[in-house]
């Protein structure tokens, strides 16, 4: 695991230090507003968990019905679009377990969720800020 110095922004480890933070945004496929209640529960959860599993560091994550605002801090080893993908996968795959049948069924007669894009940005110290505050106001 990585720490953060005393009184430093920076991560250290034995060999490196490091600040890598992203600004992630996936769309739901046709934008279609399938992120509420429950379908939202379940994604923002799974977000969390796989994050936590990672050892990455949300920042803030909030969205509308149809997108969702990851910001994040991660570790040099871990590949943005990587994540991306087991993020799409996990979640989608949980949504549509608990929710295919049902809220779902209304906008996808398909197994899908997410649009097949995405999108991805670093976040440098100088805009953290602005960024966390349009994520916070969503």
């Amino acid at each position: 695991m990585y720490e953060k110095k005393k009184d430093q922004p920076y991560y250290t480890n034995r060999h490196s230090c490091f600040l890598l933070q992203y600004h992630m945004v996936l769309v739901t496929k046709y934008r279609h507003p399938v992120l509420t209640g429950g379908v939202k529960e379940i994604v923002y959860g799974t977000i969390r968990d796989i994050f936590r599993e990672k050892g990455l560091v949300i920042l803030e994550m909030n969205g509308e019905a149809d997108h969702v605002h990851v910001l994040f801090e991660a570790d040099p080893f871990t590949a943005p679009g990587s994540l991306v993908n087991i993020v799409k996968t996990k979640t989608s795959r949980f949504a549509r377990k608990e929710y295919g049948e049902t809220v779902l069924k209304k906008y996808y007669w398909k197994p899908y969720f997410w649009s097949d894009s995405y999108f991805v940005t670093t976040v440098s110290e100088n805009s953290l800020a602005v960024v966390q505050d349009y994520i916070r106001n969503q």
